[in-house]
């Protein structure tokens, strides 16, 4: 097994197992900005496609995400970007709170503004529906 794409398994009924990657694997590399002087603008970005693996049962977490924020840094998030940085969550073993913490901290350091709110939606899991914000506008 190579240790730099496949670092955690979980164990499965009937043996099965589900290989996962570590968040060293998230790539905010990926986002890219575009110049825009509006500070006062609200802007919000919607994806409905974000998926994440459960670290503790190895399943996908999908999820609705929602990025707020008033470019007060001069920088809007390029959105192409923004879907290449979220494709590398794919199969990356992250708790669902962590990973809006994750998107908030990178949004945050590449847009340089204190407005920043991120809310994501889980889909529903064993009868649990979770909705995790980190930021405020």
């Amino acid at each position: 097994m190579d240790v730099n794409t496949m670092e955690n398994k979980m164990p499965k009924a009937d043996g099965k197992e589900f290989n996962f990657l570590s968040e060293d694997h998230i790539d905010s590399s990926f986002l890219e900005t575009f110049k825009f002087d509006s500070k006062n603008q609200y802007i919000e970005t919607t994806t409905r496609e974000f998926s994440a693996v459960c670290p503790f049962s190895g399943l996908p977490d999908l999820a609705d995400v929602i990025i707020e924020y008033y470019p007060e840094g001069g920088k809007c998030v390029e959105l192409k970007s923004l879907k290449y940085y979220f494709v590398s969550f794919r199969n990356v073993g992250i708790y669902q709170e962590a990973a809006t913490k994750r998107i908030y901290d990178d949004l945050k350091a590449l847009l340089e503004t204190s407005r920043l709110k991120i809310t994501t939606i889980y889909n529903t899991r064993g009868g649990f529906d979770t909705t995790c914000i980190e930021g405020e506008l």
